[in-house]
C-alpha cells in the first residue's frame, strides 16, 4: 500500500476525520454546554446575554460537523453507510434537535410575549442537552460495538438497543463535559450578576463531569477490556491517559484562580485528549462488530481508493487552513464581553 511521510493513506484520512470531529466537539461543545445551562438563568437579561455569547458563532461551529461528515463519507464510505444505518435513530434525533435549536435561537426574540420567549428558551435548552447526550451515546456504541453481521448489515434486535448502559453513561459524561466547557466559555463572555452565578454553576459542572467520567472509566476498564488492549501492548501509550487526567485536573485549578481563558484552553484540550484516547482504543478499527470480530469495519476494508484519498488530501491541505482561518477571524472579531444592543437576539 502506498504511503505518504511514513503513513498509509487510510491512516492519514483517519487522522483527518478525527481532527475535524475534534474541532467540532470543541467548538459546538461549548454551545451545547451554554444551552444546557440556559434554563438556570431566571432573568430575561441574563438569558439574552448568555444567548448572545454564542449567537455570532454557533452556526459557524456547525460547519465543522458538515465537513467532518463529508470527510467520513469521502474517505470511509462503508463506515459512513454502516454507522448511519446501524444508529439511525440517534442520528435522526440529533438532526431533529439541531434544527429545533436553530429555530429556537432565531425565533426567541421575534415576539415580546413572555410565554413565547419561555417556549423557545425551553426548546433551545432541551435541544442543546439532547444533542450533547446523543453524541455521547453514539460514541459509546462505537466504542462498545454494534451488532454488525455479514456484508456490514445491522442485526440489532430492539428499537432502543442504542440506549444500552455504557452508551447512556458515555452520553451523560459527554453532556457534563460540555456543560463544564460551556460554563467556562460563558465566564469569558459575561460580567456582573450572571458572571457570579456562572462561577457557582461552573463548579457544579466540574464536579458532575468528574463523577461521570470516573464511573464511565471504571466501567470501561471492568466490562469493556478490549479498549485497553493497545495500552497493554504499548505501555508508552499510557502517556495519553496521564495527560488527560492532568488536563482535567487543571480546569478547576485554573478556574479557582480566575484564569478562565487558560481553563477554557484546558477544557478544550481535555475534549481533544478524550477523543485521542478513543482513537487509540479503536485504531485501525472504525466500527466494532459485537457479533464477530470478522465483521469489524476498519480503515482498510472501509476506505476509498488510494487515488481518491490522495486527491482529497490535497483538497484538505488547501481547505482546512481556510476554515481554520475563518474560525479564528470570527472569534477575534467577537471577542470580549457581551454587550446587548438593538441587533442582539
Amino acid at each position: 500500500m502506498e504511503t505518504f511521510l511514513g503513513l498509509d493513506y487510510p491512516t492519514w484520512w483517519f487522522l483527518v476525520v478525527g481532527g475535524l470531529f475534534s474541532g467540532y466537539a470543541i467548538l459546538d461543545g461549548f454551545d451545547f454546554g451554554a444551552g444546557a445551562w440556559h434554563l438556570f438563568f431566571k432573568e430575561e437579561q441574563s438569558r439574552r446575554i448568555a444567548l448572545n455569547a454564542v449567537g455570532p458563532v454557533w452556526d459557524g461551529n456547525e460547519v465543522w460537523l458538515v465537513i467532518g461528515g463529508g470527510a467520513l463519507f469521502a474517505g470511509f464510505p462503508v463506515m459512513y453507510a454502516t454507522l448511519f444505518s446501524s444508529l439511525y435513530i440517534p442520528f435522526m434525533l440529533f438532526l431533529v434537535f439541531i434544527i429545533f435549536r436553530a429555530v429556537s435561537i432565531e425565533f426567541r426574540g421575534k415576539e415580546e410575549m413572555l410565554w413565547w420567549r419561555k417556549l423557545w428558551d425551553i426548546g433551545y435548552s432541551v435541544s442543546s442537552i439532547m444533542m450533547a447526550f446523543l453524541l455521547g451515546v453514539v460514541l459509546g456504541n462505537v466504542l462498545q460495538g454494534v451488532a454488525i453481521g455479514e456484508n456490514y448489515s445491522y442485526h440489532g434486535q430492539g428499537f432502543f438497543e442504542f440506549l444500552n448502559p455504557y452508551a447512556i453513561m458515555t452520553g451523560f459524561t459527554a453532556l457534563t463535559l460540555f456543560m463544564m466547557h460551556g460554563a467556562i466559555y460563558l465566564l469569558l463572555k459575561t460580567e456582573g450578576r450572571l458572571f457570579a452565578q456562572l462561577t457557582l454553576l461552573s463548579k457544579k459542572g466540574m464536579i458532575f463531569f468528574m463523577v461521570f467520567f470516573g464511573i464511565t472509566t471504571l466501567y470501561t476498564l471492568l466490562y469493556i477490556p478490549h479498549l485497553s488492549d493497545d495500552f497493554k501492548r504499548n505501555p508508552i501509550l499510557f502517556a495519553v491517559p496521564l495527560l488527560t487526567f492532568l488536563s482535567i485536573a487543571n480546569v478547576p485549578r485554573l478556574a479557582n484562580k480566575k484564569k478562565y481563558a487558560t481553563a477554557f484552553f484546558f477544557s478544550s484540550l481535555t475534549i481533544s485528549l478524550l477523543l485521542v484516547l478513543a482513537a487509540i482504543e479503536l485504531y485501525p478499527t472504525l466500527l466494532i462488530s459485537s457479533i464477530d470480530s470478522a465483521y469489524n469495519i476498519d480503515i482498510y476494508n472501509a476506505a476509498s481508493s488510494t487515488k481518491s484519498m490522495q486527491i482529497m488530501l490535497i483538497m484538505v491541505a488547501i481547505g482546512a487552513p481556510l476554515v481554520l482561518g475563518y474560525t479564528l477571524f470570527v472569534y477575534r472579531t467577537f471577542k470580549g464581553k457581551v454587550k446587548l444592543d438593538e441587533t442582539s437576539y
